[in-house]
This record gives C-alpha cells, sequence and structure tokens, in this order.
C-alpha cells in the first residue's frame, strides 16, 4: 500500500504589530526563536519554518548569540527560512513596485546572512491577494505561493493546489492552507488526526502548525506525541518538512492542477478603507520614494551629487515595514497606528531632503534671470511630457505699498502661458506673498524653466463666473459642467457634447457601518443611513470661520485664465465637509478636492459618483496590471484609479484618487470609500457588543481629511490608454519650486525618454550592487507593444519589445552604453544590444 504524504511545516506565526506595539513583537521574536533554536537541538529530526526578514534583524541586533545558533541551524537544514519577503505586507494596496521591493530586501537579506534562496513564497495572514503578485513573484525566482485567506467560501478558487496565472500569462504552483496556519500549545498531534479524518484519501498535504499571532510555535508535548504518532501511523508518512519540499512533489503532477487567472478576493473589505491616516502617508511615502530616486538618479549619473543610497534604504524600511498586513489595512491599535505614522513621517523627512538635494544640484546652473524676472522651475522625472495645471508660491522682494495690484504672469521662452493667480497658504492681510497657477507642458526627463513676472494691474480681477439662477455652469469648447447651488453638487458633466454623469454627482453618502476594522463579516457596504446636505449660510459660515455678514455655501472663490473653483458647505450630523470642484478652462480633467471634517461613529463615508452608463463594467488599477472589479455593489479594492466603461457606448469614465484604495459599482454608480469610524482591533464576536459600554472608546479617523479626484471623460480606448500615466503623474508629482540659480557648473541633459503613449518607467535607480542603472518598464494597457528608450544624457537608445502588462528590467552600463535585461533581482537574463 502506498503511504499518504503530510508535510507538517512548523511555523510560529508573529505579528510585528497588532494589539500590540513593535517593541513588544521585537521582544515576542527573540522569545519565540529561542524556545525554537533550543527544540531544534534537542530533536535532531524537527524542521522549524520561519519568514519575514524583519524578525530576523531584530535577532541579529538585540541578541547577536542567538541569531549565530540560527545560522548555525540553517547550514544544517534544521531550520527553514520561510517565505523570504521583508514581512507579510497587505497584498492589495501597495503598489508592484512596492512588492518587487519588498521580495528584493527580504531576498538580499536571508542570500547575505544565511546563504539561501527561497523558492516559496508566503503570505499566510494578509487579507486577499492581487493577480499582479504572480509576474513579480515569477520573475523573483519563486515558483510557488501558500496563503491562507480568502478560503473557498469567499473567493471560488479551483481547488485547494492550483496553478496562478498572472496578467501576463507568468505561472506559479499556489496553495491553500485550508486549515490556517496555527494550533493550540499541545494541540499539534490533534490537528493532523483531525485533518486525516477530515482528507482520508489526499495523497499528499501540507499542514502548519504552531502557536501563532503573538509567536509561540512548537510546545516540546507536541513534539514528543509527533513523533509518536509518525511511528504508529503507516498509512501515512508525516514527516517535519518545509513548503518548498512539499512543493517538489506537487510539481510532479503539476501538468493535472487546475489554473485560476483571478485574484485572490475578497476577505476583511472594510480594510480597503479602514485607518485613512495610514493609507494617506503610506501612498505618500510610497510615490516620494519613486520620485526621489528618479531625481537623484538623474543628478548622480551625471555626476552633480553623491547617490543617497543609505538613505534610500532607511526610508524603504519606513515604506515596507508600514505595509504590514495589520498596518497598512488598519486592523492595529490606536498606539500602533501613531507609531506607525511617525514612521512614515521618517521615511518623508528623508526623501524631502533628498529631492531637494536632486532638484537643486539640477538646478543650479541655470542661467539666472533678468532684472524683474521671477524663475519658476519643474523637475519632471517621468520620460513621457506631463500636460496640467502647475501651482507655485513664492515671495516678491517686498510688501507691495505701490497701489494697484501685482498679477503673476508666467512666461516660457517668451511666450505667454495661462495663468492667474490664487490665495496663498498664509492669511497675511496685505499683498506679499503670491501663489500662481498656470498651465504647462513639461518636457520629460528634465528642468523645464519658467518666469514670472508680476505685471501692474489697478486691481486684483474678480471672478468672472457667476450663479445664474440655482446653478453655477462653466462651459468651453471641449467641456461643459454645472453645479447646483441648491444641493452643492455636480448635476452635469458633458465632455464633447455627451454627459457622463446624473445629477447630484459628488454626494457625500454616509453608511451605516460597525465597530469593526476588518469588515469580516460583509462584503458590501451599501446600508445608507443619510447624506450630507448643503448647509444653511450662517452655518455654512460659522463652520468656514466666516465672521462677517454670512456666505453663500455655494461660491466660486477663484477664477481666472486656467480654471475656476467652486467651494460647496455641506453638513451632517456633526460632521462638515468642504467640497471643492477645480474646473479648467482648458481641457475636460475636473478635480475635487474633499476636506472632511468628520465626527460620526460606526459609520462609513462614501463619494457617489453615478454615471450615464447602467450597463458599463468597472476595472481599476492594482499590483502592475488592471484588475476586473465586481459590478454588484460589493466592495472592491483598487489603487491608484478605476474606471466605468461602457462597449455600449464606446465610452469611458475615469477617476485618479491620490489616497483611496476601496470603492462599489452597482448599476452604473461608482461609490468611492473614503473612510470608516470603526474602532481599534473590534472583533466581531457572535455574542455581546463589540466594544465595552461602560466607557468612552475611542473610533478611527475622528478630525480633518482630506481627499483628491481627477475626473476624466471620453472614447473608451483613448481614456484607457492615457489613464496610467496621468496617475502616475498625479502621484509622483513633477517637482516645482520658485530658486533663483547660481549659473555654475554642469548643466544637466534630458535623462530619460519612452516613445509611444502608454509604456512607463516604475523605477529608475542605482543598481543594489554595482554602478550600473536600474530602469523597469511596464506596459499598462494590457496590448503588445514597442518603444524607443532614450537616455540623452548617455547617448544611448534601445528598441524595446514589451507584452500585454509585462513588466521588463534593464540595466544599463554608463561605460560601455550596453543594456542587458534583468530579473527582479537584478540578476542578468541575458546581453542585449
Amino acid at each position: 500500500m502506498t503511504r499518504k504524504t503530510i508535510h507538517l511545516v512548523c511555523n510560529a506565526h508573529l505579528d510585528p504589530v497588532w494589539l500590540w506595539d513593535w517593541e513588544e513583537g521585537a521582544g515576542e521574536a527573540l522569545s519565540t526563536f529561542r524556545s525554537a533554536v533550543s527544540l531544534c537541538e534537542e530533536f535532531p529530526e524537527f524542521v522549524f519554518n520561519h519568514n519575514e526578514a524583519i524578525l530576523y534583524r531584530w535577532v541579529e541586533e538585540y541578541e547577536p548569540a542567538l541569531f549565530k545558533r540560527i545560522q548555525r541551524l540553517v547550514k544544517e537544514k534544521r531550520w527553514h527560512i520561510l517565505g523570504g519577503w521583508f514581512l507579510q505586507p497587505d497584498c492589495n494596496m501597495p503598489c508592484g513596485e512596492s512588492f518587487v521591493r519588498q521580495i528584493l530586501a527580504g531576498k538580499r537579506y536571508f542570500r547575505e546572512k544565511f546563504g539561501v534562496d527561497v523558492r516559496t513564497a508566503s503570505n499566510l495572514d494578509p487579507f486577499g491577494h492581487s493577480r499582479g503578485l504572480v509576474q513579480i513573484l515569477a520573475k523573483s525566482g519563486h515558483d510557488s505561493y501558500i496563503f491562507c485567506r480568502p478560503g473557498r467560501s469567499d473567493c471560488p478558487l479551483p481547488a485547494d493546489d492550483f496553478i496562478w496565472v498572472g496578467f501576463d500569462g507568468s505561472e506559479v504552483m499556489a496553495s491553500l492552507v485550508s486549515a490556517h496556519y496555527n494550533s493550540a500549545g499541545g494541540g499539534a498531534k490533534k490537528k493532523v488526526l483531525d485533518w486525516i479524518a477530515a482528507n482520508p484519501d489526499r495523497e499528499l498535504s501540507l499542514l502548519l502548525w504552531g502557536i501563532g499571532d503573538h509567536g509561540g510555535g512548537a510546545y516540546r508535548v507536541d513534539l514528543v506525541e509527533l513523533k509518536k504518532l509518525m511511528a504508529e501511523r503507516k498509512d501515512f508518512e508525516i514527516r517535519h518538512s518545509h513548503p518548498e519540499a512539499y512543493f517538489k512533489e506537487l510539481g510532479k503532477r503539476r501538468s493535472s492542477l487546475p489554473k485560476h487567472a483571478r485574484d485572490m478576493n475578497p476577505w476583511a473589505v472594510g480594510c480597503y478603507t479602514t485607518m485613512s491616516r495610514i493609507k494617506q502617508k503610506h501612498r505618500a511615502l510610497e510615490n516620494d520614494l519613486f520620485l526621489a530616486e528618479k531625481m537623484a538618479t538623474a543628478a548622480s549619473y551625471q555626476g552633480l551629487m553623491k547617490y543617497p543610497q543609505e538613505e534610500f534604504s532607511a526610508a524603504h524600511y519606513d515604506l515596507a515595514f508600514s505595509q504590514f498586513h495589520d498596518i497598512l489595512p488598519g486592523s492595529a491599535i490606536q498606539p500602533a497606528e501613531e507609531s506607525s505614522i511617525r514612521r512614515l513621517d521618517h521615511g518623508l523627512e528623508i526623501l524631502s531632503r533628498i529631492k531637494a538635494r536632486a532638484f537643486f544640484a539640477l538646478a543650479n546652473s541655470e542661467a539666472p534671470p533678468a532684472q524683474g524676472e521671477i524663475p519658476v522651475f519643474a523637475y519632471n522625472p517621468h520620460p513621457f511630457k506631463v500636460k496640467g495645471i502647475l501651482s507655485c508660491e513664492f515671495q516678491p522682494y517686498e510688501i507691495n505699498w505701490s497701489g494697484g495690484y501685482q498679477y503673476p504672469q508666467i512666461y516660457v521662452d517668451g511666450r505667454s502661458l495661462p495663468s492667474q493667480p490664487e490665495k496663498e497658504a498664509s492669511n497675511l492681510n496685505v499683498e506679499w506673498r503670491k501663489k500662481v497657477v498656470f498651465a504647462a507642458d513639461l518636457e520629460p526627463g528634465r528642468i523645464n524653466r519658467f518666469i514670472c513676472r508680476l505685471e501692474r494691474r489697478p486691481h486684483k480681477p474678480a471672478p468672472q463666473l457667476k450663479k445664474e439662477g440655482s446653478k453655477v455652469c462653466l462651459q468651453t469648447d471641449e467641456l461643459e459642467v454645472l453645479i447646483n447651488t441648491q444641493t452643492g453638487l455636480l448635476d452635469r458633466y458633458r465632455v464633447g457634447g455627451r454627459d457622463f454623469l446624473a445629477e447630484g454627482a459628488f454626494a457625500p453618502l454616509v453608511i451605516n457601518d460597525s465597530a469593526d476594522p476588518w469588515g469580516m463579516t460583509v462584503k458590501r457596504f451599501r446600508d445608507l443611513t443619510g447624506r450630507f446636505e448643503l448647509a444653511a449660510p450662517e452655518e455654512g459660515s460659522r463652520a468656514s470661520g466666516i465672521t462677517a455678514q454670512p456666505a453663500a455655501s455655494v461660491r466660486v472663490i477663484e477664477d481666472g485664465a486656467v480654471r475656476a473653483v467652486v467651494e460647496s458647505v455641506l453638513t451632517y450630523g456633526r460632521s462638515v465637509i468642504f467640497q471643492r470642484y477645480l474646473l479648467p478652462k482648458q481641457g475636460t480633467e475636473i478635480e475635487v478636492e474633499v476636506r472632511l471634517h468628520w465626527c460620526e461613529k460606526d459609520k462609513m463615508l462614501k463619494l457617489s459618483v453615478p454615471t450615464l452608463f447602467p450597463k458599463a463594467r468597472t476595472i481599476g488599477q492594482t499590483a502592475y496590471g488592471i484588475a476586473e472589479l465586481p459590478a454588484d455593489g460589493n466592495e472592491a479594492v483598487a489603487q491608484k484609479w478605476v474606471a466605468a466603461v461602457s462597449a455600449e457606448d464606446d465610452a469611458a469614465l475615469t477617476v485618479i484618487n491620490d489616497c483611496i484604495y476601496g470603492s462599489d459599482f452597482l448599476a452604473g454608480e461608482l461609490r468611492l470609500s473614503l473612510l470608516r469610524s470603526a474602532a481599534y482591533s473590534a472583533d466581531p464576536v457572535p455574542s455581546g457588543p463589540m466594544v465595552a459600554q461602560d466607557r468612552y472608546v475611542p473610533r478611527i479617523d475622528q478630525g480633518e481629511r482630506m481627499f483628491r479626484f481627477w475626473v476624466n471623460g471620453g472614447v473608451q480606448s483613448s481614456r484607457l490608454t492615457a489613464v496610467d500615466r496621468e496617475a502616475l503623474a498625479k502621484n509622483e508629482k513633477p517637482f516645482v519650486l520658485s530658486f533663483f540659480p547660481a549659473g555654475r557648473g554642469k548643466k544637466p541633459r534630458p535623462f530619460v525618454e519612452l516613445s509611444g503613449e502608454a509604456v512607463e518607467i516604475t523605477a529608475l535607480k542605482k543598481a543594489e550592487d554595482g554602478k550600473n542603472l536600474i530602469i523597469r518598464l511596464f506596459e499598462p494597457t494590457g496590448k503588445k507593444c514597442t518603444t524607443i528608450l532614450s537616455l540623452p544624457w548617455a547617448a544611448a537608445r534601445k528598441k524595446i519589445s514589451l507584452s500585454a502588462f509585462e513588466i521588463k528590467t534593464l540595466s544599463f552600463n554608463p561605460r560601455t552604453k550596453t543594456f542587458r535585461e534583468l530579473d527582479l533581482l537584478e540578476s542578468p537574463l541575458r546581453e542585449t544590444r
């Protein structure tokens, strides 16, 4: 009789942060690893498995002797490095490049410290998994993947073991650990027997065990009982093992495994929105890291500054840690939220200094301005032109005591650009500080120079856009927008003669919710309890801080050659929204800015975007791909943009964001999820209230928050081709500053350019090892294409072919001017010229 095989994988799942802060997590890592080492040394047949480089880093720093014992056990193959990543991040919300860096940081650490490469990636506890991970895994040396959530009741997987297929056709073997990763102390034998009883005919099994969440691992009694069980069972070969051994056996029957070509969602859909401060700062740090790399790379490779590798490593540590699956999803306690924000701010400060250093290095050789000129520079880090509205504040030499008004007018190459003044950040009641807004096209990969002149006019221009009856209407050759002054909402968005939105667009909706930050027991948030309404003039003025006579709660606050800005004051309960519509005089993209003062408990806030396409489908950006999102009202997760797409109308409405991830879509209405005011780490137990009823219990996301959206409508093909680059430029924004340069030193050349309409450079950095330049390209539309990569500073060009959704990494040697294709770990694939 052929014996069936069970691979027992002992682990000790340990959240660095959750119901505790990181210091306690570090202490538990030391305790858990110390216990596991002792058991490995006592039981020669026992193999302990553990993942997450961050935990090993803590052991290395705080208990070096213990670290050396682990190194010895790894060498003897009695301690197995599991997973190989920096930590177990949320697997939906980090961008594709963040996942690359999680793996790169983890695998480099384990290779350096333990001499091992990990083939099976392990994300046991995260709350869902983007399909974009597959290509990243395959190109990072992983051939297999294990996970616990979602189960098959939440996600229709074809089997526990299957082939996971990525957007580009990449494949890895995947296994759902349906019995989860934990066992009770002294309960390992019972877990094995329960598994055998439930799966008597299963020939090959992967079974995880060990006390977890707050560490723990194996008990001595577990190992004694398992040893006896292994000897007793003649029908099963039960062995201490690791995931790679399991997949080596599973790989022999790979051809018979079913395929799954989707993401693995949903579970805990509230986590797409909970703890918005963390999500906002995470997105900001993610954007700034990749932007600062591009700027510093352009400056350092042209000899203008030293590449700040150590500073980038420190900032990436802050980013990678914040992506942990109880931090970014918002399921940790309040002290962990505060320490995570502190860590995110630390990374942002590092990158702020790098960006400034790179900018001054790149701009300092520019010629000094002529008398009366105020120079404004914009560095475009992207390899394509960025067209849009820029703003810049600057300080004139002195206060305007001469009367009249000094109008800031922007020029480029002697040509005037559409420009207008807007209210500056300060509140001085004299004319001194200036903010200028102007429309411009930024050339790729370089400093773009503009000149501002203060042109004297009799007075500051008053807004020309006026209320007409019950509406404010802006109309251009391309665009018509109507804002209802009785509701404060948008009643018309018409592009090229076609209406895209129904009346009452951008209504803030209040949804009945619970104290559960995960949203463990729900799949949708559709229980509408109310909506924000237009404030009465007295109420709106009081909320606005207006102390003169009451102002209308819908008002035009800016208007000029570039754009008009209309502000609405909306209220619900004890909460207030100041909603601004930024309406362009050229182009069709409108911006909606939501400044929220939120004081509700156990409620959710959504922003309604009702399209006129009831049969539309909805899609959204995910990690290095585009995901089809549910259109049945269930909550979905996406990254920098979502779109309603109507094949019947050949139309698409795209919505770019700077900080949200959740949304739902039903009957043509898109609802953007802004925040949830759940309690911290409140578990929806079946009996009793979720939180204490005898005291004040803090809720998440109380206070002021800001959200920005960019909305554009057009023909389906052109809109979907453009949106990914637009979202990249909105998030990794060009660096704009008024600066008087010295006019000395080496003048940098344009750094990088790409031909075509869609391909992006998602990473531009120095190689982790060596002096070569790393260039990562991505095809974001799902269409095969070619592009010409140009490096003007090095007089180098290369034609590159990419398949649908392909990630391609190149190394460029500045000395030999040759390109080489790499995998995502920056290891060579082949030489190309």
